[in-house]
């Protein structure tokens, strides 16, 4: 297999490519790594590449392969490379959360989710670029270059797990650690051309911090296929003691749903919001058309509406006020992190706001009692274009990003799943997105479903021409 091939090769695939001895744990992080020196300074994908740390672990994980009678034993993503989004901390390794002063804090821990990624075997290449504190949909944070979407150069990846998707997409890692709060996961999924799910809240730990962003945010895949999305995410999920919500394991495994039938679902599908109308034309049409190749492989299809307008207020009040909970001093912030700090309200307004969230939650997911799932566009727009939106006020910037990313909030604060595909291409060649919504729990579903769409139009050919050239 050539070395571009082999980048592009799924991490399921690579795992067996592993265990039958056809290549080894060092030669692919090898591969990952020259890759990362030779397009990263372009792309912008990492903040921080552990490429000594990487080595000793792949050497010393091809030296047990060597003398492994029995390589079925081995962990299921033994010696496979995977990047970890810069708001989760690896121990001993830099932690900056996007923040330029914080470039040289080392983190003393894993987090919970980064100690399962470690024991499922995976070698870690380093920590991917995120917007400051993850709080906006693009990576151009200060005093770090900006992530770059490859597709098109000009462009964003998406954020905050811009990097993340970024990386991914180019080739420059296997599957990629992401967190989505508001859409992070599954805005650079849709702006690069990947799988990004936000699964169901307690299916993965926050451990040892405490629930982010009131339970809204959560760690979630981001990879090329659906089963790496879903054999990613059932290394990721799981209790953790202390953990303030959890669900029970998935019995047959999320990879296992991948492989299995979706039989017959009610699928409702929206292509217009309450509070803005219709997305721009062509994720429109992705939405459309794709209702209608779900018609076509049998599934019960009907346009559906979605009540999320009064979210707008409450969702906003907490995301302001999540700032003020890092302790970082404002004058080491951007200016709308800042903006957000100084604007967060009192503790009283604060639990109103999350007790609105929550009555706006219970009706949301009352609108699926009759539904299996619901399709809706990613976002309501293309990415921008890399500083777009630079010299606009925080104020400016706020209304534009609530516009932009409108269709995934809702979702992190009913807690449901969700999972973003990808479903072509617009007219200037970059990617196209629609999202699968389940009610609560209902992963597995969602999974299947995806693994039909991909059979049906298969997309992990596609390759991003700065890759591979």
């Amino acid at each position: 297999m050539n070395p571009i091939d082999l980048a592009f090769t799924s991490a399921v695939e690579q795992a067996q490519l592993i265990r039958s001895k056809t290549v080894s744990p060092l030669e692919l992080t090898e591969l990952y790594l020259e890759r990362i020196d030779r397009l990263d300074n372009t792309l912008g994908s990492y903040f921080t590449v552990t490429a000594e740390r990487a080595i000793a672990d792949a050497t010393a994980k091809t030296e047990q392969l060597a003398h492994t009678a029995n390589p079925d034993e081995l962990p299921p993503f033994f010696g496979v490379p995977i990047s970890i989004k810069d708001l989760n901390a690896v121990k001993d390794v830099p932690w900056s959360l996007g923040v330029a002063a914080l470039r040289q804090q080392i983190a003393d821990f894993d987090t919970g989710v980064v100690s399962r990624i470690k024991q499922a075997g995976f070698v870690i290449l380093g920590k991917t670029a995120t917007s400051q504190l993850g709080s906006l949909p693009y990576t151009e944070p200060p005093g770090f270059p900006p992530a770059r979407n490859p597709w098109n150069l000009d462009y964003t990846p998406g954020g905050s797990s811009g990097g993340a998707a970024a990386a991914v997409a180019a080739g420059l890692c296997a599957v990629a650690h992401g967190s989505d709060g508001g859409g992070s996961v599954r805005g650079p999924a849709a702006c690069c051309g990947i799988v990004g799910i936000k699964p169901s809240r307690g299916r993965i730990s926050s451990a040892p911090m405490g629930e982010r962003l009131m339970g809204f945010a959560t760690s979630g895949p981001l990879a090329r296929t659906v089963a790496d999305a879903a054999a990613l995410l059932d290394v990721m999920s799981g209790y953790i003691p202390g953990d303030p919500y959890w669900l029970p394991d998935p019995n047959p495994s999320f990879l296992s749903a991948s492989r299995q039938s979706s039989g017959t679902l009610r699928i409702g599908f929206v292509t217009e919001f309450d509070a803005f109308g219709k997305p721009e034309p062509a994720w429109e049409n992705a939405v459309l058309e794709t209702a209608k190749r779900l018609e076509q492989l049998g599934h019960i299809v009907e346009a559906r509406s979605i009540p999320i307008r009064d979210l707008i207020d409450p969702f906003t009040v907490i995301w302001k006020s999540s700032v003020t909970s890092t302790g970082i001093p404002l004058e080491l912030l951007d200016p709308i992190n800042r903006w957000n700090a100084e604007n967060a309200v009192p503790v009283g307004t604060f639990i109103q706001a999350h007790t609105q969230v929550h009555i706006i939650a219970r009706r949301i997911i009352s609108s699926f009692q009759d539904l299996d799932v619901l399709l809706l566009p990613t976002y309501m727009h293309a990415p921008l274009k890399i500083g777009a939106w630079a010299d606009l006020s925080p104020e400016e910037t706020l209304d534009k990003v609530i516009r932009w990313i409108y269709p995934c909030p809702p979702f992190n604060a009913s807690g449901q799943p969700a999972i973003a595909l990808p479903v072509g291409f617009d007219k200037n060649g970059l990617p196209l997105s629609v999202q699968l919504v389940g009610k609560p729990a209902t992963e597995s579903i969602l999974i299947r479903l995806a693994a039909q769409l991909e059979i049906d139009r298969p997309w992990s050919g596609d390759r991003p021409g700065f890759a591979i050239s």
